[in-house]
């Protein structure tokens, strides 16, 4: 089977939002194969697979599984995140608006695995089209009575970013507002309604038909020993052709950047690389080799995360990018933790007068304490996400920090590129084109 053949796979030749079409790939097959198997035996393919997490956290899923309490007197839950609030991807809105069929069959197959009999997809509220295209795909396979004596109910958020962290998310489904819980007890143990709780990306759940059909060690040897298998990779920025591609894990940035997207346009020289969405640290262009995998990005310094890459030219102005990244967590923070609440705050301050020219050169050092009074020490990842990047800009980018001070202004004046650097992603709030790549 092709390398494209995996999450994808049928999409671009039939419309698999239709039961009857997905019937004709082989859909739901592996659902009524997985349920005259023993739970155990799901979770051993899931193992086998070495499938990581695809919401960014990349944690093991059958390990995360197999966390589930098996003798608990509570009701279990499965709950799908479709929040997907990372500035800079746009995937799972891809899945659902191509597969949804998929992501339900392999939400009703992970249940089974946990022996839970409710399963909540959370997806975010700004996702009409994709919410409307789920809830169809759902009714079809209602009146087909495919879930099995399984509840399955759509709930859509009100557009948090906060609600993208799964205790958080737990919050707000439960008609709470939408802050982050202290761990522990995990969701795994007193989640949903304090019932033990699973918590998987849209993502994730897409792919597990697909590894119940080649087995978990056959899945295994597709991508590299740590980063098995394919994802959908978000591509925008100062690219070319901007848009989602399945690849292989283990592709390296410039395959993708150059080979697929085309490379940076209009003559301009690759100046930065975001490698997993705004909340992970930057790369530098001599850093494109690096292939997308949990190692490699690790070693590079920075995370897969999210799998959203977005490009930065020779014009993007460095300190407006940590501006901008600063702002939309200072926003989006709850306010429930204090580094979090105030320190994003000091963050986009400092961030203010650097770029405006009015800082001294020891408030980079004074920000990059800030940074390091909020890593660490908050209840959710909200805060980290805010400061690793922010820290990392000033250690890449320092020369660019300093010459805003020395010179009082931003040597870019208006001529940076960075508003175009997160228009592909609004471009694709409408109907979202995927591209698969061989």
């Amino acid at each position: 089977m092709p390398i494209s053949e995996i999450l994808l796979a049928g999409a671009s030749e039939r419309d698999l939002t239709k039961l009857e079409e997905y019937h004709m790939v082989g859909g739901y097959a592996q659902l009524a194969r997985a349920r005259e198997l023993e739970p155990a035996a799901i979770l051993a393919e899931l193992d086998a697979s070495n499938l990581r997490g695809r919401g960014g956290a990349f944690f093991a899923t059958g390990k995360k599984a197999g966390f589930m309490p098996r003798d608990s007197p509570r009701p279990k839950y499965l709950t799908v995140n479709a929040d997907e609030s990372e500035p800079g991807t746009f995937k799972d809105r891809e899945i659902m608006l191509r597969v949804p069929h998929r992501v339900i069959e392999g939400s009703l197959i992970t249940a089974h695995a946990i022996e839970a009999r409710h399963v909540f997809i959370y997806i975010r509220g700004e996702y009409l089209t994709e919410f409307e295209v789920l809830r169809a795909a759902l009714d079809e396979a209602r009146e087909a009575e495919l879930l099995g004596g399984v509840t399955l109910v759509l709930h859509r958020g009100a557009g948090a970013y906060i609600c993208g962290e799964e205790t958080g998310l737990l919050e707000s489904l439960e008609g709470k507002r939408g802050q982050p819980r202290a761990k522990p007890p995990y969701p795994a143990i007193t989640g949903l309604y304090g019932a033990p709780t699973l918590i998987n990306n849209v993502e994730t759940m897409a792919t597990v038909p697909k590894i119940m059909e080649l087995g978990g060690e056959e899945y295994a040897k597709l991508g590299t020993p740590d980063s098995t298998g394919t994802r959908v990779f978000s591509l925008s920025g100062n690219v070319v052709r901007g848009g989602n591609y399945e690849l292989p894990n283990g592709t390296t940035l410039r395959e993708l950047i150059y080979d697929i997207g085309g490379g940076v346009p209009d003559g301009r020289e690759l100046k930065a690389i975001i490698p997993g969405g705004s909340s992970v640290q930057i790369l530098t262009a001599d850093q494109v080799d690096t292939p997308l995998s949990y190692d490699a990005m690790r070693e590079a310094g920075s995370s897969v995360g999210s799998g959203a890459i977005i490009v930065i030219d020779d014009r993007a102005c460095i300190v407006q990018l940590g501006l901008r990244v600063a702002q939309f967590y200072m926003h989006e923070s709850c306010g429930k933790c204090t580094p979090c609440r105030e320190g994003t705050r000091w963050m986009v301050q400092l961030l203010n007068r650097i770029e405006d020219g009015d800082a001294e050169e020891d408030e980079l050092d004074l920000l990059l304490d800030v940074c390091d009074r909020i890593l660490g020490h908050c209840l959710c990842p909200l805060g980290d996400a805010a400061a690793m990047p922010i820290a990392s800009y000033v250690d890449k980018f320092r020369d660019e920090f300093r010459e805003h001070v020395r010179a009082g202004r931003c040597p870019y004046g208006g001529e940076s590129s960075l508003e175009r650097v997160f228009a592909p992603v609004d471009q694709h709030r409408g109907h979202p084109t995927v591209e698969v790549a061989t």
